[in-house]
């Protein structure tokens, strides 16, 4: 087995996760919250996501997430928004 022919894995809020192959910030989020997301990164229903995405360290916009490629690697943190104190 070569590098090439392993799944992509990345550190996902501090654990082991590995990626299915070609995999995006969007997907990622998707697969974690279970909800059907639109291209900008609105949720399909309607409603409220209420997280942030950074990947090493830096965040990534709502509206790029589509387009940021995850790739092996990667620490990966997804934070929610608490309101309160």
């Amino acid at each position: 087995m070569t590098d090439r022919d392993h799944s992509p894995t990345i550190v996902l809020n501090g654990d082991h996760h590995e990626l299915p192959g070609a995999t995006s910030a969007l997907d990622l989020i998707s697969e974690v919250t279970g909800r059907e997301l639109n291209p900008d990164g609105t949720p399909a229903d309607g409603g409220r996501l209420g997280l942030a995405l950074a990947v090493d360290g830096e965040v990534i916009r709502r509206g790029a997430w589509s387009g940021f490629a995850l790739a092996d690697g990667h620490t990966v943190d997804i934070v929610t928004a608490v309101q309160g104190g």
